[in-house]
């Protein structure tokens, strides 16, 4: 992958969200999801009237200051998204939580998703004045690996935490950044 076939956009309010946009960021966590991945949905498969909703419910409080979506393109192509919060609470606003990073299925393994958590990791510093970044990873499927290799620590589980299935029981990952 070239980093500059790469191409991040920022959405820092609702309006910004063109039907275009919120239909491809559907289609990545319907497909994100119904191939197994931990992107906010446990129970696959999910489809645009499942994912529609949680998706409004994220751009409807796209601000600046605490909730922004960034993107990932390539050749024009959304190749993934995350979406990065902050509480405006006075003893938690110094550090803020990334949440639904995802990638397309077909384009793994290229540095899409490094590349979007770098970006996140700059934004949540120099634009946001984050002093850290928190998030949660579904334990069973490495991503404790994916994320350590960027610079993120494990700094805590909760066991059994998510049940997937009734004999499917995953811990949840605490992981943080910091400094950013």
């Amino acid at each position: 992958m070239s980093t500059a076939s790469l191409v991040f956009q920022q959405l820092t309010s609702p309006n910004e969200a063109t039907p275009v946009l919120r239909r491809a960021l559907t289609e990545c966590w319907i497909e994100v999801t119904n191939a197994g991945g931990a992107a906010g949905f446990p129970f696959p498969p999910v489809d645009a009237a499942t994912v529609t909703p949680a998706l409004d419910r994220i751009v409807d409080l796209l601000a600046p200051d605490t909730n922004r979506i960034l993107t990932v393109t390539t050749d024009g192509e959304l190749a993934g998204w995350l979406n990065v919060r902050r509480d405006r609470f006075e003893v938690i606003a110094h550090w803020g939580t990334l949440h639904h990073v995802q990638t397309r299925t077909a384009l793994r393994g290229r540095g899409f998703g490094r590349a979007l958590t770098k970006e996140a990791r700059r934004v949540a510093r120099d634009e946001m004045g984050l002093e850290q970044l928190h998030l949660a990873a579904r334990g069973g499927v490495g991503l404790e690996h994916f994320y350590g290799r960027l610079g993120w620590k494990e700094v805590g589980r909760w066991p059994g935490a998510l049940r997937l299935a009734a004999d499917d029981d995953r811990d949840e990952i605490l992981m943080i950044l910091d400094p950013l």
